[in-house]
């Protein structure tokens, strides 16, 4: 089962409640994880214990279950998640602007959250695209030739 969710422990209580809760107790007496700071030096070895626990039941039973017990987690959305979420709808968040490597000619994002009544945002530029503005970047601020730059994209530099 795929799990998307962010366990946010926070403190040492916090993570004995999730191994108990998960049914791992022994992970919180496990001298790689006792406090925070060994967690967070052993956070590879942890977060692969911890994938491999949550992946037994779905995010939305973990997202409930370790609420109740006041362990920090939320969940983590796909962009139509986002636009689907009523607090989302309800502020505006989802803007729509042109984009030449769209199917349809525009791509959805999410809009600023700042909403002033006297100073509304206005949104120009949809977001570059990977690489758009090396040239002009490496010209214009670095000085370097066409020739120059010929030459580092033949080495798979840019």
């Amino acid at each position: 089962m795929i799990v998307f969710f962010v366990l946010a422990v926070g403190n040492n209580t916090q993570f004995k409640k999730f191994c108990e809760f998960a049914d791992s107790p022994e992970l919180a007496d496990d001298m790689r994880f006792r406090t925070n700071k060994d967690r967070v030096h052993n956070r590879d070895v942890l977060a692969e214990l911890i994938n491999d626990l949550t992946k037994k039941f779905s995010t939305s039973y973990w997202l409930e279950e370790l609420e109740k017990l006041q362990v920090p987690c939320g969940p983590v959305n796909t962009i139509r998640e986002v636009f689907e979420d009523s607090q989302i709808q309800h502020r505006g968040m989802e803007i729509s602007m042109p984009h030449h490597l769209s199917g349809n000619g525009k791509v959805n994002l999410i809009g600023s959250p700042l909403k002033m009544s006297e100073t509304p945002v206005s949104y120009s530029n949809a977001p570059p695209t990977l690489g758009q503005h090396t040239d002009e970047i490496l010209e214009e601020l670095l000085g370097i030739s066409e020739k120059e730059r010929a030459v580092l994209a033949e080495k798979g530099v840019i």
